[in-house]
């Protein structure tokens, strides 16, 4: 954690009401921001929180793919907290959405996925991460316009689970849907990042270009 956090949940004091998209604030429960280390190396973006995530208030977290997330990151060093932590205790990253907004009965549009990316913009460039592990086909399609020269529709996240793709300026890890991965590819996923990403010098990606 940077010496100067004091708390990992939005610690960049965004706004916990944010009313932007009429429709999610009549069917949320809370505002989900991101939740972490704000010195991290290593950024994990989803598409948008769970209904677990949602009872927590913070990303990446709580049954089913929350806690695979959590375990995972557990096998790597980053976090120090049992998966099924409501608060995960984490050092070196940063767990976030897409959107912030949990419709319980569809995925985010276009349009609020665009109206949220002001706040996943700010966090990228106050955290300034190495690696980000794009979680799921939606962040990394979003990711992928933004930050690679391939054609969204060029990525598959099945196929590409566990491997590395040089963005502009950082490395981004595709995952897998985690609440749908196997032991087999999450044991995979935790191999690529000790072997390709963690035993070499990840930091000469640095000098990302802002979004």
């Amino acid at each position: 954690m940077d010496a100067t956090q004091e708390e990992f949940a939005n610690p960049f004091g965004m706004d916990p009401d944010c009313e932007n998209c009429p429709e999610l604030c009549d069917r949320r429960d809370r505002v989900v921001h991101g939740y972490g280390d704000v010195g991290a190396e290593f950024l994990v973006v989803g598409e948008r929180p769970t209904a677990a995530a949602e009872r927590n208030g913070i990303p990446l977290t709580g049954e089913g793919g929350g806690e695979r997330v959590q375990s995972i990151f557990a096998d790597l060093g980053f976090v120090r907290s049992p998966a099924d932590a409501a608060e995960p205790d984490v050092q070196n990253v940063f767990f976030t959405n897409l959107t912030r907004c949990r419709h319980p009965e569809r995925e985010p549009t276009d349009e609020e996925v665009a109206t949220c990316e002001p706040f996943l913009n700010a966090e990228i460039r106050m955290i300034n991460p190495q690696i980000i592990v794009a979680v799921g086909d939606r962040a990394l399609r979003e990711l992928a316009v933004a930050y690679t020269t391939r054609r969204p529709d060029s990525f598959d996240v099945e196929a590409e689970h566990a491997t590395t793709i040089r963005g502009r300026g950082f490395e981004i890890v595709p995952m897998r849907e985690p609440d749908s991965m196997s032991d087999e590819e999450a044991a995979a996923f935790v191999e690529h990042m000790r072997e390709n990403v963690l035993s070499r010098d990840y930091r000469q990606t640095k000098g990302r270009r802002s979004r």
